[in-house]
């Protein structure tokens, strides 16, 4: 998926936006020809940079909430240099979930409060040799400081924001919602061309809990993964949401539908990107058969 594209030093891509008052969103990848790290086969690019990810910070007076720290120390330190450039004094992390890309810049605020859900601190727990050694390694991995059990309501200079449990793409997921705004900052739960799927056998549970996140009022929704212009001009709207849901029931159907499951995203997908809530971009291509295979009994690879 990596071959022949040239190798970015870390952080040297990465954007600054602000898609609403106080929301910092810092966008690396999706840079045409680029790729983030020497090596084929590594989370870092295709899990992330080729996709584009994004994670962000609310920031109000000289306090801020960073959401996920991204996918190096380098790109946790230069999100923190921005912080520090505006004014922010004061800053708390919190992790959507356990994935690396959301967790590999953890580093740069080994001196900050670092909040997880129970399910979060106790993977990266169980998961820490593995990801200190990947490819790349993220050494040394900081872990979290404290610890939610689904919900946490957190005041950020004068605003109001909620950690809430949310049970898709991985079992200790954990969004940050605005309930002043009602913005949500999806993390990877809804992406954009389409989720990615970590836990196949849990597809109802994911499917159900869309259905929850539907009755939510939310207006807008930033993710970690989608399109940077879209992000930059304020996020996605509520369609977002369902088209993530019938992108999932058709995949659950392709189980058992051969035909379905042979069908190239493009075509897979083709009513939900005509629709315009979902966009088409070719590296989800992969994402979409690694999908595919993943549902249909394959094995899948964190």
């Amino acid at each position: 998926m990596t071959a022949g594209l040239t190798v970015a030093p870390l952080a040297s891509t990465l954007r600054v936006l602000e898609p609403a008052e106080g929301v910092l969103a810092f966008y690396d990848g999706r840079v045409p020809g680029t790729r983030g790290w020497p090596s084929d086969g590594n989370w870092l690019d295709d899990g992330a940079y080729l996709l584009g990810v994004c994670a962000y910070a609310l920031v109000d007076g000289d306090e801020a909430l960073v959401f996920d720290t991204l996918i190096s120390p380098v790109h946790g330190r230069a999100m923190r240099q921005v912080l520090e450039e505006r004014g922010v004094r004061r800053i708390t992390v919190a992790l959507s979930h356990w994935h690396r890309d959301h967790i590999a810049g953890n580093e740069a605020f080994a001196d900050c409060e670092i909040i997880a859900f129970n399910r979060t601190a106790r993977m990266l727990e169980a998961r820490r040799q593995v990801i200190e050694e990947g490819n790349p390694p993220i050494r040394p991995l900081m872990m979290p400081t404290r610890e939610h059990d689904g919900f946490l309501s957190l005041r950020v200079g004068r605003t109001e924001a909620e950690l809430r449990q949310l049970e898709i793409h991985s079992h200790d997921g954990t969004v940050l919602y605005l309930p002043q705004r009602r913005l949500l900052l999806a993390a990877d739960t809804l992406e954009d061309s389409v989720t990615y799927v970590s836990e196949p056998e849990r597809l109802s549970t994911h499917l159900a809990e869309l259905e929850r996140l539907a009755g939510w009022p939310v207006e807008r929704i930033l993710p970690s993964h989608g399109r940077e212009e879209v992000i930059a001009a304020g996020g996605y709207g509520p369609g977002f949401i369902s088209a993530t849901q019938r992108y999932v029931e058709r995949l659950d159907l392709a189980r058992t539908d051969d035909a379905l499951a042979s069908l190239s995203l493009k075509d897979f997908a083709a009513d939900l990107f005509a629709d315009g809530d979902l966009s088409w971009f070719e590296p989800y291509e992969a994402v979409h058969r690694a999908n595919v295979e993943a549902v249909r009994g394959g094995a899948v690879d964190e």
